[in-house]
């Protein structure tokens, strides 16, 4: 499973629109509305890296509403919580 954390500044009048957009994109899990430099910060998951570029610039990029984007690849999960377990449920191999 690979994680993406990516930030999202978007146009302020179209904020909720563009959550909702991006949040119904296949390999986002979550997005939250944020303060500070971004807007919203989503988190993809996705089973390869490859995948990441079909998620984030193919799909992400292209909502209405979104003016830049930086993606951080989380290389390391530090939690109590079995999150990789958690995350892989319902994925089967990838032919």
């Amino acid at each position: 499973m690979v994680t993406a954390i990516v930030h999202i500044k978007a146009d302020v009048d179209r904020i909720p629109e563009v959550a909702q957009a991006i949040a119904e994109i296949g390999g986002v899990s979550e997005v939250y509305s944020i303060t500070g430099e971004f807007d919203l910060l989503a988190m993809v998951r996705v089973q390869r890296y490859e995948d990441i570029a079909e998620v984030i610039p193919g799909r992400v990029n292209k909502v209405a509403g979104v003016r830049h984007t930086e993606t951080h690849i989380a290389f390391r999960t530090y939690s109590r919580h079995d999150l990789e377990a958690a995350f892989s449920l319902g994925l089967g191999d990838a032919d």
